[in-house]
Protein backbone atom coordinates (compact mmCIF):
# COMPACT_ATOMS: atom_id res chain seq x y z
CA UNK A 1 0.00 0.00 0.00
CA UNK A 2 1.86 3.56 -1.13
CA UNK A 3 2.09 5.98 1.54
CA UNK A 4 -0.63 8.40 2.39
CA UNK A 5 0.03 11.89 0.91
CA UNK A 6 -0.96 15.35 2.82
CA UNK A 7 -1.30 18.83 0.98
CA UNK A 8 -0.04 20.50 3.37
CA UNK A 9 1.16 24.19 2.53
CA UNK A 10 2.40 27.07 4.89
CA UNK A 11 -0.73 28.26 4.98
CA UNK A 12 -1.62 25.03 7.33
CA UNK A 13 1.76 25.36 8.65
CA UNK A 14 0.59 29.22 9.48
CA UNK A 15 -2.63 28.39 10.69
CA UNK A 16 -1.54 25.88 13.23
CA UNK A 17 1.09 27.73 15.02
CA UNK A 18 -0.54 30.99 15.17
CA UNK A 19 -2.50 29.55 17.62
CA UNK A 20 0.35 29.32 20.18
CA UNK A 21 1.19 31.98 22.83
CA UNK A 22 3.78 34.22 21.18
CA UNK A 23 3.97 33.04 17.84
CA UNK A 24 4.24 35.64 15.24
CA UNK A 25 5.29 35.14 10.96
CA UNK A 26 7.68 36.31 9.40
CA UNK A 27 10.41 35.27 6.56
CA UNK A 28 13.81 33.81 6.96
CA UNK A 29 15.87 33.50 4.12
CA UNK A 30 13.40 34.99 2.00
CA UNK A 31 11.02 32.43 2.65
CA UNK A 32 7.75 32.35 5.16
CA UNK A 33 9.02 32.00 8.56
CA UNK A 34 7.56 31.15 11.97
CA UNK A 35 8.69 33.10 15.52
CA UNK A 36 8.61 32.80 19.01
CA UNK A 37 9.13 35.40 21.29
CA UNK A 38 11.35 36.89 18.23
CA UNK A 39 13.62 33.94 17.78
CA UNK A 40 12.94 31.53 14.65
CA UNK A 41 11.41 28.25 15.05
CA UNK A 42 10.23 26.84 11.87
CA UNK A 43 10.19 28.25 8.02
CA UNK A 44 9.90 26.81 4.75
CA UNK A 45 13.44 25.43 3.79
CA UNK A 46 15.17 27.77 1.25
CA UNK A 47 18.24 25.78 0.59
CA UNK A 48 18.43 24.09 -2.75
CA UNK A 49 19.71 21.16 -1.67
CA UNK A 50 16.58 20.37 0.53
CA UNK A 51 12.83 19.01 -0.86
CA UNK A 52 10.10 20.80 -2.42
CA UNK A 53 7.61 21.27 0.45
CA UNK A 54 9.90 20.87 3.10
CA UNK A 55 9.68 22.57 6.16
CA UNK A 56 12.74 23.26 8.59
CA UNK A 57 12.38 22.60 12.32
CA UNK A 58 14.65 23.59 15.21
CA UNK A 59 14.80 20.71 17.26
CA UNK A 60 17.21 19.54 19.98
CA UNK A 61 20.05 17.25 18.13
CA UNK A 62 19.10 14.21 20.24
CA UNK A 63 15.20 14.50 19.71
CA UNK A 64 16.19 14.97 15.38
CA UNK A 65 18.43 12.13 15.15
CA UNK A 66 15.49 9.89 16.69
CA UNK A 67 13.05 11.63 14.52
CA UNK A 68 14.67 10.91 11.46
CA UNK A 69 15.82 7.06 12.75
CA UNK A 70 12.25 6.24 13.71
CA UNK A 71 10.42 7.88 10.33
CA UNK A 72 12.99 8.31 7.30
CA UNK A 73 10.09 8.90 5.15
CA UNK A 74 9.30 12.00 7.05
CA UNK A 75 12.11 13.61 8.52
CA UNK A 76 15.54 13.62 6.72
CA UNK A 77 18.71 16.17 6.94
CA UNK A 78 20.90 17.57 4.14
CA UNK A 79 24.80 18.59 4.85
CA UNK A 80 23.59 22.54 4.48
CA UNK A 81 21.54 21.81 7.89
CA UNK A 82 23.63 18.95 9.97
CA UNK A 83 25.28 20.96 12.63
CA UNK A 84 21.99 23.06 13.18
CA UNK A 85 19.45 21.65 15.65
CA UNK A 86 16.96 21.39 13.40
CA UNK A 87 14.82 18.70 11.05
CA UNK A 88 13.43 18.92 7.65
CA UNK A 89 10.48 17.30 7.35
CA UNK A 90 8.22 16.29 4.49
CA UNK A 91 4.58 18.29 4.64
CA UNK A 92 3.18 15.62 2.25
CA UNK A 93 4.24 12.87 4.57
CA UNK A 94 2.70 14.70 7.82
CA UNK A 95 -0.79 14.45 8.98
CA UNK A 96 -2.47 16.92 10.84
CA UNK A 97 -1.82 16.34 14.20
CA UNK A 98 1.48 15.01 13.72
CA UNK A 99 2.16 18.51 12.32
CA UNK A 100 0.17 20.31 14.74
CA UNK A 101 2.97 18.06 17.38
CA UNK A 102 6.06 18.60 15.74
CA UNK A 103 5.56 22.81 15.61
CA UNK A 104 4.53 22.58 19.18
CA UNK A 105 7.94 20.44 20.22
CA UNK A 106 9.73 23.11 17.93
CA UNK A 107 8.09 26.24 19.22
CA UNK A 108 8.82 25.04 22.93
CA UNK A 109 12.41 24.18 22.35
CA UNK A 110 13.34 27.71 20.67
CA UNK A 111 11.61 29.15 23.86
CA UNK A 112 13.13 27.46 26.24
CA UNK A 113 16.22 28.49 24.64
CA UNK A 114 15.53 31.59 24.80
CA UNK A 115 14.80 32.08 28.58
CA UNK A 116 18.27 30.74 29.16
CA UNK A 117 19.79 32.89 27.07
CA UNK A 118 17.65 36.33 26.71
CA UNK A 119 18.93 38.51 23.45
CA UNK A 120 20.67 41.34 23.93
CA UNK A 121 18.97 44.63 23.47
CA UNK A 122 19.29 46.15 19.81
CA UNK A 123 21.34 49.44 19.90
CA UNK A 124 19.41 52.46 18.32
CA UNK A 125 20.73 53.45 14.74
CA UNK A 126 22.87 56.90 15.09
Amino acid sequence: MPARRFRHTFATVRSLALKMPGVEEGTAWGVPALRVHGRFFACMAAHRSAEPNTLVVMLPFAQRDAMIEDAPDVYYLKPHYVSHPCVLARLSQLDRAALADLLTASCRFVDAAAKKRPRAPRRAKS
